[in-house]
């Protein structure tokens, strides 16, 4: 029971008790020093006190009782406040949220009008992959959007982020192009040497793939792109896939493989584009 219900059913009596305790504490005073002569000194020793404690405590209680009503007034108004203000950063929340959409969808609109045969599905990110041996997510579209097992799936600038590797009716998985199990053909750098990104478990943990089988006397450096070169027919040609941040080279200086760091920062993720048809590149 809070306390200012409390002093409304028991107030009175409580405020009773006391006064009666204060007037014997008085009388037995009086007695004890030889004040009481006469019966007509009693009501004067009786009454003074008792009203002057009784005012007292009165005064006392309506202290409380008003201290304890500001109190509940002030804490209603407090979560009152509280309730208003998640609201408000609620509100600010979705609408940055749809003015972040918004940008994305815009700049597929003008991917779309760039490459008119590709088909895209627009999917939100759901849940990331808990496992250390893999590198995923689940979107919240499968197919029953048409969306099939092996499509590519890209941001809204056309960056690679993976490939579908499971699907269900209304959920796919998406493992991503540092995953273990992710190879892409690939060309690098301004002559456009060719070769396979491939996820690498020690490279995933670092957020980053490795680009080998190149061809003998390849020439790749520091700093060079990474497309998909369209082969194997699973990525259409030209996306991006990441950037060279490291070269490996043999003793005798031949090429041995080269660190992709992916275009794309997936801890930023929450909409991709799932690429449902494209027109493949013989």
């Amino acid at each position: 029971m809070k306390v200012k219900e409390y002093l409304k059913k028991f107030g009175i009596r409580i405020l009773i008790i006391v006064a009666a305790v204060a007037g014997l504490i008085t009388l037995a005073n009086a007695a004890r020093d030889g004040e009481i002569s006469a019966l007509q000194n009693v009501s004067g020793v009786l009454i003074a006190p008792v009203q002057k404690v009784v005012s007292s405590a009165a005064n006392m209680f309506d202290n409380l009782y008003g201290y304890l009503y500001k109190y509940d007034v002030l804490l209603a108004e407090n979560e009152s406040l509280r309730a208003q203000l998640a609201e408000a950063q609620q509100s600010a929340r979705e609408g940055i949220e749809a003015s972040e959409e918004n940008t994305r969808l815009r700049e597929l609109l003008n991917l779309r009008d760039k490459y008119a045969s590709y088909e895209y599905e627009s999917c939100k990110v759901v849940l990331w992959s808990s496992s250390n041996w893999s590198h995923s997510f689940t979107i919240s579209k499968g197919s029953t959007s048409g969306i099939e097992l092996g499509d590519p799936v890209v941001t809204e600038y056309n960056a690679v982020v993976g490939q579908i590797t499971e699907l269900g009716d209304t959920w796919a998985t998406v493992s991503t192009v540092i995953d273990v199990d992710m190879s892409m053909g690939a060309f690098a750098g301004d002559t456009g040497t060719s070769g396979i990104v491939l996820g690498e478990y020690a490279l995933m943990r670092n957020r980053s793939a490795k680009l080998t089988y190149l061809a003998d006397g390849a020439q790749i450096f520091v700093g060079d792109e990474v497309l998909t070169s369209g082969s194997g027919g699973s990525f259409p040609q030209g996306l991006l896939i990441g950037t060279l941040t490291n070269v490996q080279t043999e003793a005798g200086g031949q090429i041995e493989y080269g660190i992709v760091k992916p275009a794309v920062e997936f801890e930023s993720l929450v909409q991709v584009f799932v690429i449902k048809s494209f027109d493949v590149v013989e």
